[in-house]
């Protein structure tokens, strides 16, 4: 047996130390919505993508599409497109909850040196429908789970992740120019965060906290 056999059939040792830094790294992901204009180093945003192969499919079926949103036209169609959705979402709240809503600060399109889109493929044949005939949104749940990976190796390396989610699925599909079929996940901006804290922003700001884990018995 070779080598390469031999690390690949031991499992590693995480041990306590890694453990409590792997927690640690949980607790300072967070989702970056002011960033520095600082460009990321050639090719580290492709090299954080591969790490999505890592992550867990449905069936094997790896069913996560990247776009790479690198022209500036694109760059303000998008933007167009938020700020007439959160326009529209203002309008869903009122009182002191819309004036708070109206200074939070929901996106990093302006700052961020790197913008993704990321999407599931429903019609992939990788996996041959494997474990998705009952429940079909397991593909975008892979896809999320691809994601999740990634945003934890940027924060490895102190690069931040910010979702951008007030934006209208089927106009981003259109500025984007990807197959229809593609189910849209999320739009997310990539670079070095203007400052680090382990406290989610819109608890900062406060719009919400954090509740205690709901788990059932039964």
């Amino acid at each position: 047996m070779d080598d390469v056999t031999r690390k690949q059939d031991r499992a590693p040792d995480f041990g306590a130390d890694f453990r409590g830094k792997l927690l640690e790294l949980f607790r300072w992901r967070r989702d970056v919505r002011k960033f520095k204009r600082d460009p990321l180093p050639p090719g580290t945003l492709e090299r954080l993508l591969s790490v999505a192969s890592l992550a867990p499919s449905v069936g094997l079926s790896e069913p996560w599409r990247f776009v790479i949103v690198a022209t500036e036209g694109n760059r303000q169609s998008i933007r167009a497109c938020f700020d007439s959705s959160n326009q529209e979402a203002l309008r869903g709240y009122a009182g002191e909850r819309a004036a708070l809503y109206a200074r939070l600060k929901l996106e990093g399109l302006s700052e961020a040196p790197c913008q993704l889109a990321v999407f599931a493929d429903p019609k992939t044949p990788q996996g041959h429908g494997l474990g998705r005939m009952t429940m079909p949104m397991t593909i975008e749940y892979s896809a999320v789970a691809a994601v999740n990976l990634i945003w934890l190796a940027a924060r490895a390396e102190g690069i931040g992740m910010g979702w951008v989610s007030i934006l209208d699925p089927n106009e981003v599909k259109s500025v984007l120019d990807v197959p229809s079929e593609w189910s849209f996940i999320g739009y997310f901006c990539v670079g070095y965060p203007q400052n680090d804290s382990d406290t989610p922003t819109l608890e900062t700001d406060g719009w919400e906290s954090r509740a205690p884990v709901t788990i059932l018995k039964r």
